[in-house]
């Protein structure tokens, strides 16, 4: 293999058009493997309108167009961890779907990764024509299939980078049609990627994974200043003014789902506001859990101190970092949890689940049982009372950060690709 490596890296979303930390964690990867002199291809579904002038894109699906215009529309059928609207798709069936020209945003998930599957055979036969690649990098289930196919097509090597399982997202009540298609993956790539080492011992425990062949590579952050406009969000000004009167806001941010434990941070909640009423819960995010979570929430008597602003991206996400006094992450399986170093970056203080890939990262975060929520509101009240405590979380958790970067994941990476 040349020192300059040629990966075809095949992805599901990317920002600004994604539901959550994988597509991030790819654009922090690409970034820093253009920076070290990787040639890297990323192959994606659908055909998006960026403004990436440095990265290489190869489309799926050409013929539609993803705008920042048309994105609500396509959000959903994109989300990499939406369930599937059918549990059981009868071979003809799919068939049938698969025969359409066109995907539309109504279609269900699994179709949506047989079809990209298909689609990328034109891709690979392109970049075969152009020179070849080096190496198949893929993230996450959506994208194995496509990345098995090239390995077929070419017998180059094919890395597996798992950033979340079926197992995590379902706590164990697999859907069978997704499981498989992971153990696939790890069963027939090179190499496998954990974020975590708890991940790592998923896929060895629950996946049979060979643990010679995975590797663990902690996702990392960019560090960089607030947009000094982020506060010209309405929700924000009003925030801000509450706690120039003795509010206070502790934040959840992420997926409104099982795996992320919100229905804990609410009864941490409750606890809390019998000691300082004067405390506001922002959840923010969607999913399929969020209606249940809203009436959890009246039924708890917690109406007038949680707050759900829906799902928030770019400035309107760093905004609302900027305003929260604590971050929870109550997961109770949490691959990695890029989300804990985002709120980092913002001097916000963090309180995360034990059971996560970035507390082996950590050093300046409190760290929680997702199911201790005595424990959970004990440590919430004590960094909202203790001023010391917060200024330090805070203040040395932001220079923690400095030295999780995606640079170092990149250089452990570039060695996987060459071994």
């Amino acid at each position: 293999m040349s020192q300059n490596p040629k990966v075809l890296m095949f992805g599901w979303e990317f920002p600004p058009y994604n539901s959550g930390g994988l597509g991030v964690a790819c654009l922090g990867l690409t970034n820093s493997l253009i920076e070290a002199g990787v040639d890297v291809t990323f192959v994606l579904p659908k055909k998006f309108e960026f403004d990436y002038s440095h990265i290489k894109f190869a489309f799926a699906d050409t013929k539609t167009i993803i705008t920042k215009e048309n994105f609500a529309q396509w959000r959903a059928f994109l989300n990499p961890y939406s369930t599937l609207e059918r549990h059981v798709l009868e071979t003809h069936e799919i068939q049938k779907i698969l025969e359409t020209k066109d995907s539309s945003p109504n279609e269900d998930i699994y179709t949506s990764v047989l079809r990209y599957e298909i689609q990328s055979q034109k891709i690979i036969e392109n970049e075969i024509q152009n020179g070849g690649f080096d190496v198949i990098h893929c993230h996450d289930w959506l994208t194995i299939k496509s990345g098995l196919l090239a390995k077929k097509m070419t017998g180059k090597k094919l890395v597996f980078h798992v950033h979340a399982t079926e197992w995590d997202r379902t706590g164990g009540y697999v859907n069978q049609l997704i499981y498989d298609v992971e153990r696939e993956g790890i069963e027939k790539a090179d190499m496998v990627i954990a974020v975590s080492e708890f991940t790592r011992q998923t896929l060895i425990k629950e996946y049979g994974a060979d643990p010679a062949k995975v590797e663990v590579v902690h996702n990392g952050i960019d560090y960089y200043q607030e947009s000094t406009s982020q506060k010209d969000f309405e929700l924000i000004q009003n925030l801000e003014e509450m706690k120039k009167i003795g509010y206070s806001f502790v934040t959840f941010i992420g997926r409104l789902t099982m795996q992320k434990g919100v229905e804990y941070f609410l009864k941490a909640a409750q606890k809390c506001v019998e000691y300082k009423p004067n405390t506001k819960f922002i959840i923010a995010g969607s999913g399929d859990m969020e209606e249940y979570l809203m009436n959890e929430t009246a039924r708890l008597g917690l109406s007038l101190n949680v707050i759900f602003p829906g799902f928030l991206r770019e400035e309107k996400l760093r905004a609302l970092y900027h305003v929260s006094d604590i971050f929870v992450m109550p997961s109770p399986s949490e691959p990695f949890g890029l989300v804990a170093l985002e709120a980092m970056v913002h001097e916000t203080a963090v309180i995360i689940s034990k059971n996560s890939g970035v507390s082996e990262v950590l050093s300046h975060a409190l760290k929680v049982d997702f199911w201790d929520t005595d424990e959970m509101a004990h440590l919430i009240l004590s960094v909202l009372h203790h001023k010391e405590l917060h200024y330090q979380l805070k203040n040395y958790g932001k220079e923690e950060i400095k030295n999780i970067s995606w640079n170092k994941a990149v250089e452990k990476l570039v060695r996987v690709y060459a071994n």
